[in-house]
């Protein structure tokens, strides 16, 4: 045993250099900032590399963001309002109200009909565009009207709206250059004009009070003949020929009249989704309800 544990002068020398060699090393690990310059850059890069990718990434977001565009609030439908944030209720309450044929005029009449938040209507607001004659309104002066209109034209005393010019159409009270310009040019877009004076409130910008001035003097005496569509036949491309009723709406008419087996009233279409209830009179022009064999 005392072989293997006695060293001699030179061992021992060497075990103690040994020793203080490692004793140097661990020195040197704990105590020597060993990481250059290179990695303190690269971290650098790294750094600033990350915080575009995720200001990249917020710009990329907000573009995906629903645009708003300026839109009348009068005619917000239900997929409309939802995009908008409204609840069932807040949509129903607006649809409630135009039904009564009344017009939303204000800002603060739109969250009085429909009972919305402060912070949804400081949000949709901005993009409210109220018609020209809301927000260039004229000041209110009592219309002289002679002792003849006080009494109801006859149907043979109306003039032929079909046949009406600028001029004629600006006699009305109610009525400028620039509502006669757009009535005459809706009735053209027709062959034959008019169907029917309902047709007036597909004029953007007509209040009811001024729709009933017109009709007043004017009516449609030689009406554009239409072939009705069965309502409850017509195929989708037959119902997209119909004036306000796309590809979507058709399909949902289609839709609904599988449901139902077949539609008994008009006012049936008002439960049609996307369905514009503010057209169905017009709509109405172009339809007929038979039933099915």
């Amino acid at each position: 045993m005392k072989s293997h544990v006695t060293f001699t002068k030179s061992q021992r020398h060497g075990i103690f250099l040994l020793t203080l060699l490692i004793i140097i090393l661990q020195c040197v690990y704990f105590f020597v900032d060993f990481s250059s310059e290179d990695t303190q850059s690269n971290n650098i890069a790294l750094a600033s590399f990350t915080k575009e990718i995720d200001s990249l990434k917020l710009i990329e977001l907000e573009n995906r963001k629903p645009k708003i565009f300026p839109f009348n609030p009068n005619f917000i439908t239900d997929y409309k309002g939802a995009s908008l944030g409204m609840s069932n209720e807040e949509i129903d309450r607006l649809l409630a109200f135009r039904k009564q044929d009344k017009w939303v005029n204000s800002i603060n009449q739109f969250q009085e009909v429909t009972k919305v938040s402060d912070s949804l209507l400081n949000r949709i607001s901005p993009y409210f565009k109220f018609p020209e004659w809301i927000t260039k309104a004229k000041p209110v002066t009592t219309p002289v009207r002679n002792s003849y209109k006080t009494k109801k034209k006859t149907f043979a005393q109306k003039q032929d709206l079909n046949t009406a010019t600028a001029v004629q159409l600006q006699k009305v009270y109610g009525i400028g250059a620039s509502f006669s310009s757009r009535i005459i040019k809706y009735r053209n877009k027709f062959v034959g004009g008019f169907i029917a004076d309902e047709q007036l409130q597909a004029i953007y910008g007509l209040n009811p009070e001024t729709i009933e001035n017109i009709k007043a003097d004017f009516t449609v005496k030689t009406p554009r003949q239409v072939q009705k569509l069965n309502l409850n036949t017509a195929t989708i491309d037959q119902l997209v020929t119909v004036e306000f009723i796309d590809y979507d709406v058709a399909h949902h008419i289609v839709e609904q009249r599988h449901l139902r087996e077949g539609f008994k009233t008009f006012d049936e279409l008002i439960k049609v989704k996307d369905f514009p209830v503010n057209r169905i009179e017009i709509i109405k022009l172009y339809l007929l309800i038979d039933k099915i064999n």
